[in-house]
């Protein structure tokens, strides 16, 4: 019988990089978030290097003297690679690589391979496909010069077809399958959003900086079944569920893709109807990581992105989230936020408070309704039920007396 060999797996040891432009700049918190990153890929980070510039050094990321010491680095601690802080420019990542000889990553290269790997449902894997299409599609260079025929034979004969002219050709071809593919399920997801509206059921959207805890909190609240890993975009794909709230209330809640520093603009336009469930919902619970130590500039990137995306004017829940893990919990503050709660939605604490405060929120878009229904009306009682609360109801000489809260969609209905 064969000996079968098995072959490990090569972990890959990488410098990081960063250009610190300005005296507060956050450079030194972003790279110990693109180590977290590394990890998440499967890296290991060896050695990271901040250089101090007025600009990023437009062909090379870095200046020529710290391409030295990289140099030399990647050499003396056995280095395979180097992450730059910042997405390069074709023209950066082709001299960085000619320059250390070795492989070159940057940020959003970075993001999109641990996207890729996460993406599980048919709608991820195209908007992960079509992001990382489109990050290679700019950046197609060094093969233009070789020619490349396409076989023997009648039609093709002549001056053949340039290899990088045939590859942005055959990449424009795949974002272009792509792009109507994802318009077929962005169509999907509006159709599924239309039926929700039309069961008059209020939507939650759970917002957050990635690993702050949302599919935590989503699979305490509901059993969802939510994949929960302490690493950095654990889960992709939005999950949708139903949450009984202590007053016979009813709500949708909704998992959302974390947010991080430097969101790649790719990703962005690629996960647009997923990250768009925040636009279209009635509330939004944000979810802040109370333990880290940036929590105050992740609930500023979180805002920054929201507000990119046009979500605006919605009723914000924030939950100041890992309260087990925090020593001192002082106070807890979101200036732009309607309500604030510390939680941990591991262990569910909080968690009560926070039904009642959306159960709250739905009531004060309710009104209050005390009228007589005659017999020959009473299918309007079976609307009440289903999308109010029926607080009272008497069977009269008169008619059927009710008292009931009615959202304001169908007052006119009841009325």
């Amino acid at each position: 019988m064969a000996e079968l060999i098995e072959f490990e797996e090569i972990q890959e040891r990488v410098i990081l990089i960063g250009i610190q432009t300005a005296q507060s700049d956050d450079t030194a918190e972003s790279l110990d978030e693109l180590e977290e990153l590394a990890q998440t890929a499967g890296a290991v980070c060896v050695a990271k290097i901040i250089q101090n510039r007025e600009s990023m050094h437009p062909g090379t990321y870095m200046g020529k003297g710290k391409i030295e010491e990289v140099r030399e680095l990647l050499y003396d601690l056995d280095a395979t690679g180097v992450i730059c802080d910042d997405e390069l420019s074709p023209a950066q990542f082709n001299n960085l690589q000619r320059e250390l000889d070795c492989k070159v990553m940057d940020r959003t290269l970075l993001i999109l391979d641990i996207f890729a790997g996460r993406a599980t449902s048919s709608e991820g894997k195209i908007q992960v496909e079509l992001a990382q299409l489109r990050y290679r599609a700019a950046r197609l260079a060094g093969l233009g010069t070789s020619l490349s025929r396409l076989g023997g034979g009648i039609g093709t004969r002549g001056p053949g077809e340039k290899k990088l002219e045939m590859d942005r050709r055959l990449i424009k071809l795949r974002i272009s399958q792509l792009k109507a593919e994802l318009n077929e399920v962005k169509k999907h997801r509006e159709l599924i959003r239309t039926q929700r509206k039309s069961g008059r059921l209020k939507v939650a959207a759970i917002v957050g900086y990635t690993n702050a805890g949302k599919s935590t909190l989503l699979n305490t609240l509901t059993g969802a079944g939510v994949l929960e890993e302490d690493k950095l975009f654990a889960t992709l794909d939005p999950t949708t569920r139903i949450l009984d709230l202590p007053g016979q209330q009813q709500i949708l809640l909704t998992d959302t893709v974390g947010f991080i520093r430097k969101l790649p603009h790719h990703l962005i336009e690629a996960f647009k109807s997923t990250l768009e469930e925040a636009k279209y919902a009635d509330i939004l619970i944000h979810v802040v990581n109370a333990a880290s130590p940036q929590m105050e500039e992740q609930i500023h990137i979180v805002y920054e992105t929201l507000r990119e995306l046009g979500v605006e004017n919605k009723t914000v829940v924030t939950l100041f989230n890992k309260q087990d893990q925090v020593l001192d919990k002082g106070s807890l503050r979101d200036f732009k936020a309607d309500y604030v709660l510390g939680t941990s939605a591991k262990y569910g604490e909080g968690l009560e408070e926070l039904k009642e405060i959306l159960e709250k929120i739905i009531l004060e878009g309710q009104i209050r309704i005390e009228r007589v229904f005659p017999y020959d009306k009473a299918g309007l009682i079976q609307l009440i039920r289903q999308y109010g609360q029926l607080q009272k109801e008497e069977y009269t000489d008169g008619g059927i007396l009710v008292e009931a809260l009615v959202p304001m969609e169908i007052y006119h209905k009841v009325t």
